[in-house]
C-alpha cells in the first residue's frame, strides 16, 4: 500500500462557509472500491469488520469504517490512514474485487442549518431528512462532477470527489453556501 501520512491534500487549508454552513477539507483517509456478488457479502463483512450494507442509498459504520452501498454489487469503503483496508481483505476466500482509491478521491465536511440547501446549489436531489436520513448515501451530480454524499448527521454531510474536480467542487459548494447563509 502506497504511504500516505505525508500526502498533501489537494484542499489542504481550505475553509469556507456563511452563517449557515461550514464547509472544510476532510482529513486524510484510505478509500478502496469494493465490488463483489451477493454471495460473498458475508465473509467480506466479516473480513472488513462491518455489515456491508445490501440496500440501496444506505451505508454501515463500524470499528473506524464506513461501507456505502453504491450499487447491488458495489460499495465504497472508507477508513482511517493505516487502517489496512485492503490487508483486511487478504486471505478471504470470497470472490470480490477491490482497487484503493485513496489518491483519487478527497473529500469536503459540509455542515450547519443551511447544508442541504447549500449542497442543492448544485444537486437536484432531495435532501430532506424523511428522503435522505441520516447515514443515507448516494452517488450523484453536483454542477458538473460526479460525487458520493453520504448524510453524517441532521445538519452534515460528507461530499466525495475526485481530486480533479475538487477545487471546482468546493467553489460551487462555497457560493452555494453564501446564497444559504441569506
Amino acid at each position: 500500500m502506497v504511504e500516505m501520512a505525508n500526502r498533501v491534500l489537494p484542499l489542504s487549508g481550505f475553509f469556507g462557509g456563511s452563517s449557515a454552513v461550514r464547509l472544510e477539507a476532510a482529513p486524510v483517509a484510505e478509500r478502496i472500491s469494493l465490488r463483489a456478488r451477493p454471495e460473498d457479502v458475508p465473509a467480506l463483512s466479516s473480513a472488513l469488520g462491518l455489515e456491508l450494507p445490501v440496500r440501496p442509498k444506505t451505508s454501515a459504520s463500524a470499528n473506524g469504517r464506513t461501507a456505502l452501498w453504491l450499487g447491488p454489487d458495489e460499495w465504497l469503503v472508507i477508513g482511517e490512514v493505516g487502517g489496512g483496508l485492503l490487508d483486511a481483505l487478504v486471505g478471504t476466500s470470497a470472490l470480490h474485487s477491490a482497487t484503493d482509491l485513496s489518491h483519487r478521491n478527497t473529500a469536503i465536511l459540509v455542515s450547519g442549518p443551511g447544508v442541504a440547501n447549500a449542497i442543492n446549489g448544485g444537486c437536484p436531489q432531495d435532501l430532506s431528512l424523511k428522503a435522505f436520513p441520516v447515514g443515507a448515501c448516494s452517488r450523484t451530480l453536483f454542477g458538473k462532477v460526479e460525487i458520493v454524499l453520504l448524510r453524517t448527521a441532521e445538519d452534515a454531510f460528507r461530499v466525495e470527489v475526485w481530486r480533479s474536480f475538487s477545487d471546482y467542487a468546493f467553489g460551487l459548494l462555497a457560493e452555494a453556501a453564501r446564497d444559504a447563509g441569506l
